[in-house]
């Protein structure tokens, strides 16, 4: 198979000015709904984008937890790699990628964390198993095999057995505050919608831009 071999049309929808929420939370929740009904597989993972204080890029998928105007909220280990760039450089980019319905969405802003009590009410809200492994892996350090993941896993089972699991101090929410959000519909011809919402202080406009 060629590169070429690979190639598609999109055709499923367009997407016009007129048929735009008047904000981009009331838009990404129309389409995340879509994304919803068509059975996409976890339509809330998400590619967060962060770049170090000396601007070295990092990408990885992480799941979308909550989302109101506001803005977009994941949760982490704030001592991981993402946790230290954006510690030190605190924008990001999240990309959410819906191939099968031939949508992305593209979301830049600033980034704060969340407030503990808020991280509190979502790690109690986690089945237990995943708050004992909160406090398990020091996320993003180098291990020297899975046994010492395991091994840390009895040990917490056996420390908090009975008793509430507390949150770790290391670990809670980012919150993605957006001052562009893009909504990108596949057209045919490499014609595609590309639909952005930029803040301004006023409120929202919006922009068509070129594909």
């Amino acid at each position: 198979m060629t590169l070429a071999d690979l190639r598609k049309d999109y055709s499923l929808a367009g997407l016009v000015e007129k048929d735009l929420a008047r904000d981009p939370f009331r838009q990404f929740e129309k389409w995340f709904q879509e994304a919803e009904a068509s059975k996409l597989p976890e339509p809330n993972a998400m590619i967060l984008a962060t770049a170090a204080r000396d601007g070295r890029p990092g990408a990885r998928t992480v799941l979308l937890k909550g989302v109101d105007g506001r803005g977009f909220v994941f949760y982490t280990n704030y001592e991981s790699r993402k946790g230290r760039d954006l510690d030190g450089n605190p924008r990001a980019t999240l990309l959410f990628p819906w191939f099968p319905i031939e949508r992305q969405v593209i979301v830049e802003g600033a980034v704060t964390r969340v407030a503990r009590e808020e991280s509190e009410a979502y790690f109690h809200s986690r089945p237990r198993l995943s708050q004992l492994a909160a406090w398990a892996a020091q996320q993003s350090a180098i291990i020297s095999g899975r046994p010492v993941l395991e091994e840390s896993m009895k040990a917490l089972e056996k420390k908090y057995a009975g008793q509430e699991v507390p949150l770790p101090p290391q670990w809670g929410g980012f919150r993605v505050s957006p001052e562009t959000v893009e909504f990108w519909q596949g057209r045919r011809s490499r014609l595609h919608d590309r639909l952005r919402y930029r803040r301004e202080k006023d409120g929202w406009i919006v922009e068509r831009l070129a594909p």
